[in-house]
């Protein structure tokens, strides 16, 4: 199980919450228990675009014998290196 950092809406603000993704059941969203526990004791939000992405890494770990926490992790990395790089790049 690896824990991820995602930014969460609160009513009109925004907050990081940590999820825990494992090898979820098929037949949920691997945020799914989790999303619904901060709904409804927190009143918070995760990005649907986070949940849809999720998903299709599911998908995708499933359809190729990966382990889905692994390929959500290598996913993040590069998602966080393209930011790093979109930021340290000089202006015009």
């Amino acid at each position: 199980m690896k824990k991820f950092e995602v930014p969460c809406f609160f009513g009109g603000s925004r907050s990081v919450v940590p999820l825990y993704i494992g090898n979820p059941e098929p037949t949920h969203s691997p945020i799914h228990f989790q999303a619904d526990w901060l709904s409804k004791e927190r009143g918070g939000q995760v990005p649907p675009q986070i949940v849809e992405s999720l998903i299709k890494i599911q998908k995708l770990a499933a359809d190729n014998s990966v382990e889905f926490e692994e390929l959500c992790y290598y996913a993040l990395e590069a998602a966080n290196n393209e930011l790093k790089q979109e930021s340290s790049a000089e202006p015009f």
